[in-house]
């Protein structure tokens, strides 16, 4: 048996690691900044000259680290789509930061790779025409997305902007005043200009107007100009709003152009019978993002793109051959006969990473561990929980819903009759800030049709009704508060 330094060191200190994280997830500690100052002290300092080994190290996590780690996982927290993993994807991306630090080569991991992306398009509803890939986030997975529908259009007039670059037409993407701004992000970084990001017009509860779409489409193209891709929401992330995908849909394919669906935060959504009919037209669109770090509860850094056919990932993203790479596998692959004789499907190609971690187990895990119905049943709690927000600013007298939930996000506000639309923002801003710095609860804001709105999301599994009874209660409190400091 092999031995050295690292031989049972895992077992050794990764007990007191798991132990600390028991106590954070008990959510007891007090906020971090309490304690700044001692843990800036203890942590920061000059460079180290001499090293203070694996013990001292172990001790600063467990004993300063953990216990002043962020609130994304307390469940009063429900301010970001991002929330704190689970145990099972925790264990997963654990187990695979060692024993499969990469996602190739024919190993258990990369076939888990594969595996879990076809388990995560059959459930999102994708069917099985639709192939993906492993990136970091929904940043780049737009980006990935929105490479192919560049490709996509480019070709289609003789260019190929992959091998070549970018000239002839100008080109345009359509998307609403609600998508995320990570698509103006991508069409800067892909060469076709932030400024080719026009905004359709939304609706009353803010979705994409397809009759606005299809008479912008329709100037553009008699202007000359290259329309490239639409870009519609399955769950923005201001209100959790689901874009009409069939009629936008059939307006991008009557144009022959790319239809993108970003489904980072809300495509999971579907399983929720109340509102699945909403996602008619998934059948339509040429790519679809998923993030499984939002709804799924994986570690931060796994999405995923899917298109119909990966082959034009590689024409858009491949970055050919290299030598010491191509001569260190298998050509043929009725040879293969270890592990290290190929590389396995070339996640590499298909995207804009090489060295990339085997982010699929983590899918693979939650979606072993809970199965459909398991999910389902959580993403039909969230759900309520939004709704219950909804129900009671309907109900009180001094709050007011603000938009009709269709996911798991709610709108609503504190309100006084004596007040100014100003005066109302204001106030609301500071209820939502007193909220947060003196209760346990962390909604995030949003501003719905210029009014200032206290707009929790709930997608951590951590979270209670009681929680949310909670912070519905804590906001009059506070806003009864304020009211009266401003009485003469």
């Amino acid at each position: 048996m092999t031995t050295g330094p690292e031989t049972g060191a895992f077992t050794r200190h990764l007990g007191r690691i798991a132990a600390a994280l028991d106590r954070f997830v008990e959510f007891e500690h007090p906020d971090a900044l309490v304690n700044a100052d001692v843990w800036r002290e203890q942590l920061g300092g000059p460079l180290p000259t001499a090293g203070a080994g694996i013990d001292a190290v172990i001790a600063d996590l467990a004993d300063v680290l953990i216990p002043n780690g962020s609130r994304i996982s307390d469940p009063g927290f429900s301010g970001f789509i991002t929330t704190g993993p689970t145990t099972a994807p925790t264990a997963a991306a654990l187990a695979s930061a060692i024993a499969a630090p990469q996602r190739y080569m024919m190993s258990a991991f990369n076939f888990v790779e594969e595996t879990s992306l076809l388990w995560l398009a059959e459930l999102a509803g994708l069917g099985p025409h639709m192939k993906g890939v492993y990136v970091s986030g929904g940043s780049v997975a737009n980006l990935v997305a929105l490479g192919a529908a560049r490709q996509h259009a480019y070709e289609a007039v003789g260019i190929d902007p992959g091998a070549d670059g970018l000239n002839g037409p100008s080109p345009v993407i359509y998307t609403s005043s609600e998508a995320h701004h990570t698509v103006q992000r991508a069409a800067g970084v892909l060469g076709l200009g932030r400024s080719a990001v026009r905004f359709v017009p939304i609706d009353e509860r803010q979705r994409m107007r397809p009759d606005a779409l299809e008479e912008m489409m329709a100037a553009d193209r008699t202007a000359g100009l290259l329309p490239v891709a639409v870009v519609a929401a399955a769950g923005t992330t201001n209100t959790g709003a689901i874009d009409p995908l069939v009629a936008l849909g059939e307006i991008a394919r009557s144009h022959g152009v790319w239809f993108h669906v970003d489904g980072a935060y809300g495509l999971l959504g579907r399983l929720d019978g109340r509102v699945a009919d909403r996602y008619a037209g998934l059948e339509l669109a040429d790519s679809v993002i998923v993030d499984p770090h939002k709804w799924l509860a994986a570690p931060v850094g796994v999405a995923a793109a899917f298109v119909r056919d990966r082959a034009i990932l590689h024409r858009a993203f491949t970055q050919g051959p290299a030598e010491y790479l191509e001569g260190s596998f298998v050509a043929d692959d009725d040879d293969i006969q270890n592990s290290m004789d190929s590389m396995g499907i070339p996640y590499g190609d298909f995207a804009v990473e090489l060295s990339a971690p085997a982010r699929g187990v983590q899918v693979w895990a939650i979606i072993r561990e809970l199965g459909v119905s398991g999910i389902r049943d959580s993403i039909v709690h969230d759900n309520d929980l939004a709704r219950r927000v909804t129900a009671a600013a309907r109900a009180h007298p001094r709050l007011e819903a603000l938009t009709e939930p269709e996911l798991s996000i709610a709108c609503f506000r504190y309100r006084s009759a004596d007040r100014s639309p100003d005066g109302l923002n204001d106030l609301n801003e500071r209820i939502l800030r007193r909220l947060v710095r003196e209760t346990a609860f962390a909604p995030s804001s949003t501003v719905v049709e210029r009014s200032f709105a206290i707009r929790p999301c709930y997608i951590n599994r951590r979270t209670t009704i009681a929680d949310v009874d909670g912070m519905i209660e804590a906001v009059v409190q506070l806003g009864d508060d304020e009211s009266a400091r401003e009485s003469p």
